[in-house]
Formats: C-alpha cells, structure tokens, sequence
C-alpha cells in the first residue's frame, strides 16, 4: 500500500469516526435537558457519553495526524535521513503521537477533568 493511500484511508476512518457522533450528540442533547430528571444514572450516562465523544475526538486526531505524516514520509526521497522523519513525528499534534516515550500509553492514564472540547 502507498503512503498516499494509508493516508486516504486514515482520513476515511477519521470521517466515519466523526459521522457516527450525530446519534451520540442527540442523546447528550436529550439527556442534557433541563427537563429530564438528574437522578445517578443520568448523570453517569452524561459522563459516559462525553468520554465516548472525547475518545472518538482523540482517535480522530490520531488518524488525521497519521496521514499528514504519511503524506509528508511519501514526499521524501528514499536516501532521508531518520531525522527528517523525526521531525515529522515531532511537528503532530498529540503528544502520544509527537513523543516516542508516550506512544500507546497516552489513553491508558487519567485525564482528570472531562471537557467537551
């Protein structure tokens, strides 16, 4: 597979992942209204769906940074130096994907408070 198609299908799976938030977003919506009850379970299906959209956010990200550096590694002749890959890694965004220590473990610790982005 050629770096540009890796690419094309990361940007895919980033749009599949972000379409398949409408239905997700609706039932924040309805759950969020003021006129439905705010008894525990609520509340934990609050909090259990903005993980979820924030989870999705991050794979998103993930894969959308991915192909930018496909992109960028497919630009390169065949004799770069790994440094130049290097600073391609570097100039991304998520620091799981930016910082070589953190790769595959970032989604693994806490992230304290939940923010809808």
């Amino acid at each position: 597979m050629s770096l540009q198609k890796l690419a094309r299908e990361l940007d895919e799976t980033a749009r599949q992942s972000a379409a398949m938030l409408e239905g997700i977003t609706e039932a924040l919506e309805l759950l969020s209204d003021s006129s439905v009850g705010k008894d525990a379970s609520v509340k934990q299906a609050l909090m259990m769906i903005v993980t979820a959209l924030q989870g999705q956010d991050r794979i998103e990200q993930r894969c959308r940074n991915m192909a930018l550096a496909a992109r960028q590694f497919s630009l390169l002749p065949p004799t770069a130096p790994e440094s130049v890959f290097d600073e391609i890694w570097q100039s991304l965004t998520l620091d799981e994907l930016r910082v070589p220590s953190l790769s595959g473990v970032a989604a693994k610790q806490a992230s304290g408070e939940v923010e809808l982005f």
